[in-house]
């Protein structure tokens, strides 16, 4: 049995962070009903690059397991049918601009209302509190609020997006799941709901490692410095003969002699840059040094090498190297199944690896808005089939 199986979950969010809460969530057993706005659904339906039927696959991969039903929550009526189906959820999910769901008599007060042991997971740009509360944003904003842009790029250039703009999201949506299964833990003792309160840049700005106490001890504004790591040497991307580019990781003394001597049989580099301290001081002057003999070797013959050596160290990867290599495959990292729209549909297997219940995709996202209407409201709700052909008519669902 999943070890989420039992558990109902209604994503009520649009984009990625919260409902990406909630397709790991799905991923573990809990079954996820998506509610979308009816003739329109969700905005990640209309993003990303476009197979030839013209729909995304980003839609199908961040979606799968879930069920699409539409419900107008503009409407009393559609308000009236959210609520019955929170009284038999056990998690709720949202990203709209706090005191949208209040408005719409959805908000927390509402809910609990009628599902005391409800958990209520709320993602927005900065929260439910403080000034900036109501302010619209996505994860490139969430990404220069938290820090993590300004470290990101080289110092003669602007800063960039660390890595895709939506990493703030997947990270928000992470920590959403981690905030609904500990309330759900505490549920269990007390029976007892609760919100998950989560500002979309709070989860970067919690991953900037001592950023924060060194700033908060002795004023230092860290700058950016490129692919380099401030606080260890070398650590960087360094370019090969053929082009390439790969990863090399020394994290103390012990890693860069076995740098030096065992992978670059330049042992004099060890006695001019003993210590950690001596490579910091002479950060340009150690980096020139592995680069240029990096430079000299084709990327395959420098990892055999630094490999060789148990020196840290990697390719830096395009997706195509990520389908091509070893390690992925063996674990199974990339799986595939058909595609609603013809083909097959590639997407990354659900993370982390259980050794008794492991995650499952068991199906794609749903293709159409609203596929699942009659599943759920006839046979979670007991509506009728005129009732429901009724509320369609009204444009409710």
């Amino acid at each position: 049995m999943p070890a989420l199986e039992g558990l109902t979950v209604l994503d009520c969010a649009t984009f990625v962070a919260a409902p990406f809460c909630c397709t790991l969530l799905g991923e573990f057993g809990a079954a996820v009903i998506k509610v979308e706005q009816p003739g329109i659904g969700d905005d990640l339906r209309r993003l990303g690059r476009r197979a030839a039927t013209g729909q995304p696959d980003w839609w199908l991969v961040e979606s799968r397991n879930k069920k699409s039903i539409t419900c107008n929550l503009r409407t009393p009526e559609g308000q009236a049918l959210l609520r019955r189906l929170a009284a038999t959820a056990d998690v709720l999910a949202e990203n709209f601009r706090p005191g949208t769901m209040e408005r719409w008599g959805l908000g927390w007060d509402d809910l609990r209302a009628v599902n005391r042991g409800l958990v209520m997971v709320r993602i927005s740009a900065f929260g439910q509190t403080g000034p900036a509360r109501e302010r619209p944003g996505f994860g490139r904003i969430a990404a220069a609020v938290s820090g993590a842009a300004y470290l990101s790029g080289h110092p003669d250039r602007p800063p960039v997006s660390p890595g895709t703009p939506t990493i703030p999201d997947y990270l928000a949506g992470v920590f959403g799941a981690f905030g609904a299964l500990t309330a759900l833990r505490h549920r269990d003792r007390t029976g007892e709901g609760q919100v998950v309160d989560i500002g979309l840049y709070e989860p970067m700005l919690r991953m900037l490692d001592e950023l924060v106490p060194v700033y908060g001890a002795t004023g230092y504004v860290r700058e950016r410095i490129g692919s380099a790591t401030e606080y260890v040497v070398p650590h960087n991307h360094y370019a090969t003969r053929d082009g390439r580019w790969i990863a090399i990781a020394c994290t103390n003394d012990r890693m860069f002699e076995r740098l030096a001597v065992k992978a670059m049989s330049q042992p004099e580099l060890v006695r001019e840059f003993p210590t950690m301290a001596a490579r910091l001081a002479r950060r340009e002057d150690v980096d020139a040094a592995v680069g240029r003999w990096v430079g000299a070797l084709d990327a395959s013959d420098a990892l055999a090498r630094l490999d060789a050596a148990e020196v840290p160290c990697s390719r830096v990867a395009s997706v195509r190297d990520i389908f091509e290599d070893a390690q992925v495959r063996a674990r199974g990292n990339i799986m595939q199944m058909p595609s609603p729209l013809g083909g097959l549909l590639h997407m990354v297997a659900a993370v982390p690896r259980l050794s008794l219940t492991p995650g499952e995709v068991r199906h794609p996202g749903p293709l159409g808005v609203g596929a699942d209407n009659e599943e759920i409201f006839c046979g979670r709700l007991g509506l009728s089939h005129d009732e429901l052909a009724a509320l369609r008519a009204r444009g409710v669902v």
